[in-house]
């Protein structure tokens, strides 16, 4: 069964990026900046700039991985709270930590945060929304946990609409992911579940719709490495 074939329904891409999230852990810093050529901690560090953290607010970081987002954020004065559904990454992310003030690290699931509502000024994601198995109740649960004026900042690949660059764009990532999962794991498949999930993905523009739908207001979206990737900003 391709990969595509596996995350076509909520449940199915819900086993798979459990299980395949556990299984690159320990590759995932390597493997976001080998993919990214470096560019990654850039794009990071403009989503930051974007959120405008202050000493005091209280943020989460979602889909946190091992904590690059969540650092940068407590760096600033914010007190932060990293969740990801791999414990894993959380591991990994806890053993980053060599001083105080630092984020809070736990397990958690981006459709059902541990978290009372109305508790956040700020919450960010990197390479979340894309790989939940439900992008509305997600959203729904970031808008949940977001103060009044509180707002929501998410990076990600983008599905470009142009079917030729789409097409490039993904052949390219498709025949790159499959040699690093080689090389990596001896599994071809094992990055080539990125190109998988952008096929699947709406896009930044029907996400920042579906943000507006759902009660997001000022949503906009960037482009990044000329729309490759995408930022959206949207507030509660």
């Amino acid at each position: 069964m391709s990969v595509r074939d596996r995350i076509a329904t909520p449940e199915g891409k819900r086993r798979y990026v459990r299980g395949l999230f556990a299984t690159i852990a320990d590759r995932y810093d390597f493997i976001t900046v080998a993919l990214s050529y470096g560019r990654d901690r850039r794009w990071k560090r403009r989503l930051i700039d974007l959120a405008a953290p202050s000493p005091g607010m209280r943020a989460a970081d979602l889909a946190t991985g091992t904590g690059d987002i969540a650092f940068a954020l407590a760096a600033r004065g914010a007190f932060v709270v990293g969740l990801d559904v791999t414990t894993r990454m959380i591991e990994l992310a806890r053993g980053k930590i060599t001083a105080s003030p630092a984020p809070e690290f736990l397990v958690g699931d981006m459709v059902a945060l541990p978290f009372a509502s109305g508790a956040f000024d700020l919450v960010t994601t990197g390479y979340g929304i894309r790989n939940v198995p439900d992008l509305q109740a997600s959203i729904d649960e970031i808008l949940r946990v977001l103060k009044p004026g509180g707002q929501a900042l998410s990076l990600d690949f983008d599905r470009p609409s142009n079917a030729l660059v789409r097409a490039v764009y993904l052949s390219y990532l498709t025949i790159v992911g499959g040699a690093v999962g080689w090389m990596l794991h001896r599994d071809p498949d094992t990055y080539r579940y990125i190109p998988a999930s952008i096929r699947n993905y709406p896009g930044a523009e029907a996400v920042a719709r579906l943000m507006e739908a759902r009660g997001f207001s000022r949503v906009r979206h960037y482009r990044v490495l000329g729309g490759l990737m995408a930022i959206h900003q949207a507030f509660k």
